[in-house]
């Protein structure tokens, strides 16, 4: 997947700015971006879920509880939903972690074209409320989330969440 300016010195667009006089210098140390590759299978969700966890843990990242179960949620629906959505045509998955100094983004890329629409919530249904639930989580973190096509012809379905420093 390519960076789509979303290294170690941009923020997701909409996430808002920092005036550079209140930037620190250089990128932080849990700055970084790490992606994996997984099957597009059940088993997959809860590894992703997994993985996320511990790499927010191992590089220290600044999360509230709060925070890491929002991220942790939008994981499992955009996995799950790549699973049971695009598997026929994209057998693999990817799901990418990358974190700034004020903002942290899980997003997850599958080569099916098809582009999907949050649905309004119908109780007789028991799912296809999933992206819903991602742009509400996204939204009342004052996060943004969005659909990009890639240029093999896939999409990345993405959600920048703002970075609050977990109060001990």
């Amino acid at each position: 997947m390519e960076n789509h300016g979303r290294g170690f010195d941009s923020r997701p667009e909409g996430a808002g700015d920092v005036p550079p006089d209140r930037r620190p210098p250089g990128p932080l140390p849990y700055e970084g971006v790490w992606r994996f590759t997984a099957p597009a299978i059940d088993a997959s969700v809860p590894q992703a879920r997994h993985a996320v966890r511990d790499l927010l843990f191992r590089q220290q990242v600044p999360v509230s509880d709060d925070l890491v179960h929002g991220l942790l949620l939008i994981v499992s629906e955009l996995v799950t939903n790549a699973v049971r959505h695009a598997a026929l045509l994209s057998p693999m998955l990817a799901v990418e972690v990358a974190v700034g100094a004020e903002w942290v983004r899980v997003s997850v890329e599958d080569n099916h074209p098809y582009r999907p629409t949050a649905l309004e919530a119908d109780h007789g249904q028991t799912g296809g409320r999933g992206l819903l639930l991602v742009r509400e989580v996204a939204r009342e973190s004052g996060g943004v989330c969005d659909v990009e096509h890639t240029t093999s012809g896939g999409k990345v379905i993405w959600a920048a969440l703002p970075l609050t420093p977990s109060i001990v």
